[in-house]
């Protein structure tokens, strides 16, 4: 195996739990009998089938860890100390599910993540000092993940993709479908409802010990050499596109030498270019889905292997 091929096997293992193969689950959908929830060039397709999701993906783990009830369910319940890249492969199973699955095929993966929750329960204290119970099914903090999931993604796009059809109020908007799918009442439709929803949360967000141990994993996973500087560059444009108030409590900062910042914007951009030279123009994912969505709306047009 060439030394490109070699790096191109390396990084589909990053986002597969260290797989070397695609997983077969992603050309599953191909099948079903629907549009699914997200036509081609939608919102939600526009900034999913782009790269700007892998700094958002990690913009909302940062985030969600500031709430002690999401964290304390982190703590107790997940494998992120042994395995921290499972978390993320599993993540974006479910999201990849939402917005290239059929209808069905979407609403059986999410209620699939929903049975897992109920089994995640436990105590936790919040950030007045008060012990609480929580569980990941409980509606406060399956609204704090969607939040945290939207914000990271139109925050990361904002800054580092192109353009989204009918803008960020156009995402937020279908991207509610997500919410809705996880058993949420009333998901945020615009962006000044995302900024309201948030921004209910504040006094609830705490820092703590829990939160600097995740931010260890997270600040540093173990991803082959050759991978290392280009995920400290993403890592800081993670940080860099956090709220400056969510960024103090996590004790952050964003990269600069003395008052200069770094050029954090091309630097995120370019290697996202290099990610997606690696991973090709188009994921097997989106062309399952594709090939699906032609089979059912009968349009013309050669099958895309």
């Amino acid at each position: 195996m060439g030394i490109i091929a070699a790096w191109k096997t390396q990084l589909r293992t990053t986002f597969t739990d260290g797989d070397p193969t695609i997983p077969p689950w992603q050309f599953e959908f191909e099948n079903g009998d629907d549009l699914g929830y997200f036509p081609v060039g939608s919102a939600v397709w526009t900034v999913h089938s782009s790269m700007t999701p892998t700094v958002a993906g990690i913009r909302a783990l940062l985030l969600q860890a500031l709430h002690p009830g999401a964290m304390a369910g982190v703590h107790a319940h997940s494998s992120f100390r042994e395995e921290p890249l499972g978390r993320l492969a599993n993540t974006i199973r479910w999201i990849f599910t939402v917005t290239y699955g059929s209808r069905v095929a979407a609403q059986e993966g999410s209620a699939f993540v929903q049975r897992l929750h109920t089994r995640v329960r436990g105590t936790y204290v919040d950030s007045r000092g008060t012990e609480k119970p929580y569980s990941a099914a409980d509606p406060d903090l399956i609204r704090w993940v969607h939040l945290a999931f939207t914000d990271a993604f139109v925050a990361a796009h904002a800054a580092y993709g192109g353009a989204i059809p009918g803008g960020v109020d156009e995402y937020v908007a279908e991207w509610a479908a997500a919410g809705e799918l996880m058993g949420l009442e009333d998901p945020p439709r615009s962006e000044a409802e995302l900024r309201s929803q948030l921004a209910a949360f504040d006094d609830e967000l705490a820092n703590s010990d829990q939160v600097q141990e995740a931010l260890t994993y997270i600040r540093r996973p173990p991803l082959p050499r050759s991978q290392r500087l280009g995920y400290r560059v993403l890592f800081a444009g993670a940080v860099a596109t956090l709220e400056p108030r969510h960024r103090e409590m996590l004790g952050l900062r964003v990269p600069s030498l003395g008052p200069i910042p770094l050029p954090i914007r091309s630097a995120v951009r370019l290697v996202l270019g290099v990610i997606r030279l690696g991973l090709g123009p188009e994921g097997p994912a989106e062309t399952a889905a594709k090939n699906r969505i032609r089979r059912v709306s009968g349009t013309a047009g050669p099958r895309t292997a």
